[in-house]
């Protein structure tokens, strides 16, 4: 495998190439160790942090996202679990709406009385 990649660890933005197979990768380019972390994670276990709206119950919606982030491949299957899912008013910042979807929670990210 020859990826290459730009860190976004820290506002440097290296050019990072990540070379080779399984657990023998090379990852050649960054500044520091986050860097070379970033890249061996982001080649063999991508995660994200999703944000979206959810619905509530007064047609209302309120923005949300994951409390940590989740594997890659999951993100279209939580999205279709955020676009059922409805919650009550009033939502608190960090309220957790839906819990321990893929390993995180669902929280609020603003306030809707």
């Amino acid at each position: 495998m020859k990826k290459e990649l730009v860190c976004i660890v820290c506002p440097m933005g290296c050019r990072i190439r990540v070379d080779g197979i399984g657990d023998a990768l090379t990852v050649t380019g960054q500044t520091c160790r986050r860097g070379e972390e970033y890249a061996i994670a982001e080649c063999t276990a991508p995660t994200r942090t999703v944000t979206s709206t959810l619905h509530l119950e007064d047609g209302r919606s309120v923005a949300v996202k994951t409390a940590a982030p989740i594997p890659k491949e999951k993100i279209f299957e939580l999205m279709a679990i955020i676009r059922a899912a409805t919650a009550k008013a009033p939502v608190r910042i960090g309220q957790v709406l839906i819990p321990g979807i893929f390993g995180t929670d669902i929280v609020a990210t603003a306030a809707v009385d």
